[in-house]
């Protein structure tokens, strides 16, 4: 009994991670920006495409691992610099824009890679064993990098000036100006900021799962009830909701036929949402 429940739990824990990583840029992006971006699974791919191209290239893996949250935050600025900033004004406009825009790069990637699933090899292959039980390394380095990108961008967002000043321009831009601040550079810097974890979480993840121009997608709509699960405005509730989702979703098919699993999730995420609409946690952002 004590055995399945620390493989329960650890299976829970780590598919919770992977969710709580694509949710966070996400959420960072619709918290701050009140945008919710509908290219945000495609960045996530974008950033297994990196990891996926550098290994095919002989380099170490990692440095693709490295390289990939760095390329997707470029990519994040050039987007936001010349086609995101044209949708601050219209929300609806905003999503209908970036879904087109996720649909122009998961066609160049299907292209790209011939419409073919890809495999990436593991960084850390292997087990580690407990109390007789063989956890995954890879999956127990993502659960540790998780927590340590949470705590980090939560300091970064609230604890630096750099973050303070975001944060303020974000909800009086017109305040901000008048202080002197540049909005514009600040709204770049958090689309990048955004993306640029997109990026991360597609090179830690694309190792569990075969690379594949659709593999945003079957995060995406779990992403966007996370954040509404959540709450938008702040950056604890996307994080709070992505963990929820998360372990329902890992959670629900020991309990259930896996068949019916996904559906009891959305089912029992749209009963807290229609419960409790402003979300787990109510953000300033209206």
């Amino acid at each position: 009994m004590i055995e399945f429940i620390v493989r329960f739990s650890f299976d829970i824990l780590a598919f919770t991670s992977v969710m709580v990583l694509i949710v966070l840029g996400l959420g960072v992006i619709a918290s701050m920006m009140g945008i919710f971006n509908f290219a945000h699974g495609e960045l996530v791919l974008l950033g297994a495409y990196t990891v996926f191209v550098v290994e095919q290239s002989g380099a170490n893996i990692w440095l693709g691992i490295l390289a990939a949250p760095l390329v997707v935050g470029l990519f994040g600025v050039l987007l936001e610099r010349t086609i995101i900033r044209h949708f601050y004004e219209s929300p609806v406009i905003a999503m209908l824009g970036t879904y087109a825009i996720g649909l122009i790069i998961r066609e160049v990637i299907r292209g790209l890679l011939g419409g073919h699933y890809r495999s990436v090899s593991e960084p850390w292959p292997g087990a580690w064993t407990a109390m007789g039980l063989s956890f995954s390394i890879w999956r127990t380095f993502i659960i540790g990098t998780t927590i340590a990108v949470i705590v980090g961008s939560w300091l970064f967002l609230t604890r630096t000036s750099f973050g303070l000043r975001i944060r303020g321009s974000l909800e009086n831009a017109m305040l901000a100006r008048a202080c002197g601040i540049s909005t514009d550079r600040l709204y770049t810097a958090t689309f990048a900021f955004g993306a640029a974890l997109a990026g991360l979480a597609g090179a830690l993840i694309v190792p569990l799962y075969q690379l594949s121009a659709d593999m945003g997608l079957r995060f995406l709509v779990q992403g966007f009830l996370s954040v509404m699960l959540g709450g938008v405005g702040t950056f604890e509730g996307p994080v709070l909701g992505a963990a929820a989702i998360g372990a329902l979703a890992a959670g629900l098919p020991w309990a259930v036929l896996p068949v019916l699993a996904d559906p009891l999730v959305f089912v029992i995420a749209l009963v807290i949402v229609k419960l409790r609409p402003q979300g787990f946690i109510a953000g300033a952002r209206k």
